[in-house]
């Protein structure tokens, strides 16, 4: 099984992450995955988008460094890795999901 690219922590780049961030796609995925521990890629299904997209979507936040994945057996496990990014840039993840969820409530 091939391995997954993971940045370490001094490679998480703030424009990467920011670019993560900015399809409403991905930004819906790490607000579910905020208050989670870990959830399992199909938890993400209620997007209603193909399963190529949501790859392309996992994929761009993995090599972001805003998501970390596991493999077990098949299945695949998606976690947001809140103590990297805030070790790299301190009350972000909380300003960009406040925000988020701020906007989300307007509407």
């Amino acid at each position: 099984m091939r391995q997954l690219h993971h940045p370490n922590r001094d490679e998480i780049l703030l424009s990467s992450v920011l670019y993560a961030l900015s399809d409403p796609a991905r930004l819906h995925i790490v607000m579910r995955l905020h208050d989670q521990d870990e959830l399992p890629c199909s938890a993400c299904s209620d997007l209603e988008i193909a399963k190529s997209t949501f790859s392309h979507h996992f994929k761009t936040l993995r090599e972001a460094g805003v998501i970390f994945t596991r493999m077990e057996g098949r299945q695949r496990f998606i976690s947001l890795r809140k103590e990297d990014l805030d070790a790299r840039f301190p009350g972000l993840m909380e300003s960009i999901l406040q925000a988020a969820a701020e906007g989300k409530a307007s509407h």
